[in-house]
């Protein structure tokens, strides 16, 4: 794909200098009382064995469908008869989406203002929220409400557990809280039965109920996901696996109210993708939560590209920032630096360096891997220390890189200094929950100043389908093919022209890098053939680049795009803007392929070449071509280096060619020349550009090829003191348009009605209430046009982005507009304009023979037209007496016959028979 790779100066995360660094930033934290050990409710992966961080944990949310059961918890008889309630067994309905789970549950939430209702169904009586009686009661005929009361009523209720040998447990019988119901003011009543299970094992929410209501948390699975022996019969086997067996046996025992598959989005591992469980387990914390005001102060000092995800995406989740688990229980990463005293757990040593393991263990130490410093004990004051097991959190180490790269503060302090905050790093969307935020937080309680100052956030790529791209749906197309197929400058620009670098998500597809080749890739290409094959003919040898300002009207404005271009890049890529930056090469490749090379094409044909074929020269003005190759080559070589950051394979290739350079990649960026802006002239051909496009839309429209010439169009402009201004250019619309006229007329209503187009998307948050007015008046046509370009309506200024003018044709016009503009094109035929329209295909289809016969561009040629079609025949000999020169000029002909005798090339068009033959 082409990058640049500094392999001199690289770092691993590997190396200990990386992993040396990591421990200063460790106790660092440490050291500002910002690192605790604690016990929380977090998300495991039961096949890695380990925690995963909030943030982590959403990296791989997946929607799914699990079972959901509405369990039925017996109220004790003697809470029942206390109450004055029936002789009929009572129900507490909870209903959850992990089932697995509600063995070790030890409690239950109600919401105590809400209301609940007693319902007999049967013989027993099922207690709910009032407000979930649909769906408790779905398909339920028969059944009777006995009773509505608050929630507060039914707190302290005992209830008897799903399973009797969980109220065995020494920590169950020991507890006399258990197997209650308490308030809960997160209860809801949305969904479920405004009844909740309280397990603090698995669940943060839980883990602060129990705690609050003083609960035993029953430890029943393991880290692995598997049951303990606390959950006999179902120990050793995996939760997820038995859960529809646990249900099965609890249905058994009249325990089971509902069950019924869920669709959810569920967390998964983001390594190896499997269901991740709530889970209550030791770890290391850093506490974020202390430093999230200067967090969000910082934030704001970030340049973000796009901007709102400064204060949306990434500024809610510092909003929302909770302490971060840093620990995990495996063998690869860098090792926790914290040695504990085996007999007193709450005796810790923290290191900061190998120098300070080496002089407190008295080892020589080189590398700081798990199974090295593992083996490391330090005695000190009679004491034993052993380092714990856990490692960091990788994300911790990503968050480090800045200090790590450059093994700070043990070398590079002033290289360290100089360089940070970052200039700029660019990363995808969900990293704004990843890398973006422990960096972040990590420079915050360090240095108290943000990692980066600014930062391109991309989105994400997804399959053409709008689906997440997998392997194991194989759908995305082999990047190999991609590349192969299309090149890899292609599918760079592609990619850096799609909204993912504004981090919005991006449907690949290979029609999209196909468009990028077909429309800039190829045409960069070709230009550049144009100018090597002409210049080689005529043995043009390149000078330096233009600095003087030329006299061909054509080049000055070329030459005026191309700086002005240039100078909207450095204005883009300062502030990382790349959408901008390639739309604007887009449009200047169109402008120089479409516009300048075409509209110049013969001044590159060469007066030598063509005197001494006797006929006479296209281009009397040798100076005039020579200056036309000194721009062309000014604009390719300039263009290279323009592009040479998205695409650095092609203009590396044109650049070398052209100018025996090294390298363009070695070349300083190219500075804009003031002295060669001319906004006169840009206006001018921006307008008659603009015209023409409109003109050829309205041909298209009407299935007019651009060969047929046309009688006249109609012009309305924004601004009528533009008339002045394209009096050099109606030659030029003339002919890109093939008409005879060019009129301007002041007043469209003849052929069009003027209405205006308010951009509400922009007004709204601009204007706010008034919107509504601005729009109204817009569309009465109450507006009018200022001298700069925007519109007044009301007492409010409006820019063109903001109004519009736009028209709706009357009766038959073919009309067209854009930007202010109006164009009706008559598409009235006459004989003549048949004829010359005829004249133009047979140019047309001489120049594919041509192409045919491989002749060279200076080749002169004799040309014979002939029919045996009597309809044809008047029109081909009134077509050779009108135009006979324009053929013979137009495919370097020195004469045209009725027949030629062994042609090189032939053809057939609507019944005229075309043979060329080279003249030497």
């Amino acid at each position: 794909m082409g990058r640049w790779v500094d392999m001199e100066n690289d770092y691993k995360t590997m190396d200990a200098s990386f992993m040396e660094s990591i421990w200063w930033v460790f106790k660092s934290l440490h050291d500002k009382g910002m690192v605790y050990e604690g016990k929380k409710a977090m998300h495991i992966c039961p096949r890695c064995e380990t925690p995963l961080s909030n943030f982590e944990v959403t990296l791989g949310y997946q929607d799914v469908k699990d079972n959901s059961v509405t369990w039925k918890f017996e109220i004790e008889r003697e809470e029942v008869s206390a109450s004055g309630g029936s002789r009929l067994p009572e129900y507490l309905l909870a209903w959850t989406t992990t089932p697995w789970s509600t063995p070790g549950t030890t409690g239950l939430s109600v919401g105590p203002e809400f209301e609940y209702v007693k319902v007999k169904v049967n013989d027993e009586v099922l207690i709910f929220a009032k407000e979930r009686m649909e769906f408790v009661m779905k398909d339920i005929e028969d059944y009777e409400v006995l009773e509505t009361m608050k929630g507060s009523k039914l707190v302290g209720l005992k209830y008897k557990p799903i399973m009797e040998s969980y109220a065995e447990l020494e920590d169950v019988k020991n507890n006399p809280n258990a197997y209650h119901t308490f308030a809960g003011d997160y209860v809801e009543v949305t969904e479920g039965t405004g009844i909740v299970t309280i397990n603090g094992a698995y669940g943060e929410i839980d883990m602060e109920a129990a705690n609050k209501n003083k609960l035993p948390i029953l430890m029943d699975v393991n880290m692995d996901g598997h049951y303990n022996d606390i959950a006999a019969p179902y120990a050793g086997k995996y939760v997820k696996e038995v859960e529809n067996k646990l249900i099965e046996d609890m249905q058994a025992k009249g325990l089971v109210w509902r069950t019924e598959k869920y669709k959810h989005s569920y967390p998964h591992c983001w390594r190896c993708d499997s269901p991740l469980l709530n889970y209550a387990t030791s770890a290391w914390f850093v506490r974020v939560t202390d430093i999230k005001d200067r967090m969000l102060k910082n934030n704001q000092t970030i340049h973000w590209v796009p901007d709102h995800v400064k204060d949306g995406r990434f500024g809610k989740w510092l909003e929302n920032a909770r302490d971060w688990a840093i620990s995990r229980a495996r063998f690869w990463g860098t090792p926790i630096p914290i040695w504990r005293n085996v007999e007193d757990p709450s005796d810790l040593l923290v290191i900061g360096s190998i120098d300070e393991l080496t002089e407190l263990s008295g080892t020589k130490v080189d590398d700081l891997h798990k199974h090295i410093v593992d083996d490391i004990k330090i005695e000190k004051d009679g004491k034993t220390y052993q380092r714990i097991e856990d490692v960091f959190d990788c994300w911790f180490e990503s968050g480090s890189m800045p200090y790590a790269q450059l093994h700070y503060p043990f070398e590079n302090k002033e290289k360290f200094e100089r360089n940070f905050p970052a200039n700029f790093i660019a990363e995808g969307l969900d990293q704004t929950r990843g890398w973006f935020y422990t960096l972040h937080v990590l420079a915050n309680a360090l240095f108290d100043k943000p990692a980066f100052q600014n930062i391109i956030v991309n989105g994400i790529v997804l399959a053409e389908n709008g689906q997440k791209m997998s392997k194991r749906l194989k759908n995305y197309p082999d990047p190999h093919d991609v590349l192969n197929r299309y090149g890899a400058d292609a599918l760079r620009f592609y990619m850096l022209n799609s909204q993912a670098v504004a981090a919005g998500d991006m449907r690949f597809s290979e029609q999209g890098v196909e468009h990028v080749l077909r429309n800039m890739m190829l045409p960069i290409w070709n230009a550049y053939s144009f100018f090597v094959t002409y210049a080689n003919i005529d043995g043009w040898e390149p000078g330096k680049l233009t600095t003087q300002k030329p006299t061909h009207q054509l080049d000055r404005w070329i030459l005026a795009e191309l700086n002005q271009l240039i100078a909207g890049q450095i204005e883009y890529f300062g502030a990382y803007n790349l959408q901008k930056a390639s739309n604007a090469i887009y449009q200047f490749v169109d402008d120089l392929t479409n516009w300048y090379i075409r509209r110049s094409r013969r001044r590159f044909w060469s007066p030598t070449r063509q005197s001494r074929s006797g006929d006479g020269a296209k281009s009397e003005d040798d100076t005039d071509k020579n200056n036309a190759y000194q721009t062309l080559y000014t604009v390719l070589a300039t263009l290279a280096q323009v592009l040479a950051p998205f695409t650095p394979f092609m203009p590396e290739e044109i650049y070398q060619n052209l100018t025996g350079a090294e390298s363009v990649h070695l070349t300083e960026y190219p500075k804009p020349d003031a002295r060669f802006y001319d906004e006169t002239l840009t206006k001018q051909i921006h307008l008659a550009k603009n015209i023409v496009s409109l003109g050829l839309s309205a041909r298209a429209k009407k299935k007019i090829k651009v060969r047929q010439p046309l009688q006249k169009v109609d012009v309305v402009l924004a601004d009528p003191a533009d008339h002045t201004l394209l009096a050099d250019q109606l030659e030029t619309i003339k002919e890109e348009l093939n008409v005879k006229e060019v009129n301007f007329v002041d007043d469209p209503s003849t052929f069009a009605l003027q209405i205006a187009k308010p951009n509400a998307k922009l007004l709204g948050p601009k204007y706010g209430a008034n919107v509504q007015h601005i729009i109204a008046a817009a569309k009465r046509g109450e507006y009018e046009t200022l001298g700069n370009g925007n519109l007044k309506v009301l007492d409010y200024e409006l820019s063109p982005d903001e109004l519009t003018i736009d028209y709706v044709p009357k009766g038959e016009f073919d009309v067209e507009s854009a930007e202010g503009i109006l164009i009706a094109l008559d598409t009235t035929l006459t004989n003549e304009l048949r004829e010359e329209g005829f004249a133009r295909d047979l140019v047309r289809q001489i120049q594919d023979l041509r192409k045919k016969a491989d002749y060279q561009v200076c080749d002169r040629i004799s040309v014979a037209l002939s029919t045996n079609d009597d309809t044809q025949a008047e029109l081909l000999q009134s077509v050779i007496e009108n135009f006979g020169n324009y053929l013979k000029q137009e495919t370097l002909a020195t004469s045209i016959e009725n027949k030629l005798e062994n042609a090189d090339a032939n053809a057939e068009y609507e019944g005229v028979k075309i043979e060329v033959v080279r003249v030497n």
